[in-house]
């Protein structure tokens, strides 16, 4: 019962977006189908003050559904808001949304999977691998570039991984993809060659890395023993 009452909140709340303006759901799935980013850009930024709130809510709602690709958002947010600031609003955009996606997945899905993984030898150990080791593949699955994010969003939300490892090795992984994919495309639109700034993005990403690691490494030193 619980499961449906949140299936139907989920169909209520795009009830009440179309009530209050019929034409947003229709724009937006089009706009989405399109795939262009600076028609993306230009829809974004006429929103004018409260672009930087669309734009976050929007990058979010993508990532939960896992399609279309978030570079199309990411290129967008740095045409409106500039290279850094752009980056940033869609890494903390993309890591809330993966989050609410592993949220809901986990919810109603993580049930039925468990008794799947129950009876067959391998996928429990598996099961058991993801629960132990899940913050370093979560980490390497996120850093890599241009991955469809809901195959791992599902893969994380089936697993036994911690809602702490998938949150922190999400928004650590997301900063060297995000940064790579949106500085490409930025510079793809703009014309513009500037390897400055995916070398900053690739040093920025090894301190990350670097540190969630030694983060990692000391909350498991001082987890308690089982």
């Amino acid at each position: 019962m619980v499961k449906v009452a949140a299936a139907l909140a989920i169909v209520l709340l795009f009830l009440i977006i179309h009530l209050l303006n019929p034409a947003f759901l229709p724009h937006l799935a089009g706009l989405l189908s399109r795939g262009d980013i600076k028609e993306t850009a230009e829809y974004i930024a006429s929103f004018g003050p409260w672009a930087i709130v669309f734009s976050f809510l929007l990058t979010l709602f993508v990532n939960a559904l896992g399609f279309p690709p978030a570079i199309i958002f990411s290129t967008a947010n740095t045409l409106i808001f500039g290279i850094f600031w752009g980056i940033f609003l869609s890494v903390v955009a993309e890591t809330v949304g993966v989050t609410l996606s592993f949220g809901l997945m986990r919810f109603f899905f993580r049930d039925a999977a468990e008794k799947i993984i129950s009876k067959h030898k391998t996928l429990a150990n598996l099961d058991k691998y993801s629960g132990r080791q899940g913050f370093v593949v979560m980490l390497i699955a996120r850093m890599v570039p241009y991955f469809p994010s809901i195959l791992i969003n599902a893969l994380g939300a089936l697993s036994a991984m911690s809602w702490r490892d998938y949150v922190i090795s999400s928004f650590v992984g997301k900063f060297p993809s995000t940064g790579i994919e949106a500085i490409i495309g930025h510079d793809t639109i703009t014309h513009q060659e500037d390897p400055t700034r995916l070398i900053v993005v690739c040093v920025f990403a090894v301190v990350l890395i670097a540190g969630a690691w030694y983060y990692e490494k000391r909350a498991a030193r001082h987890a308690p023993e089982s």
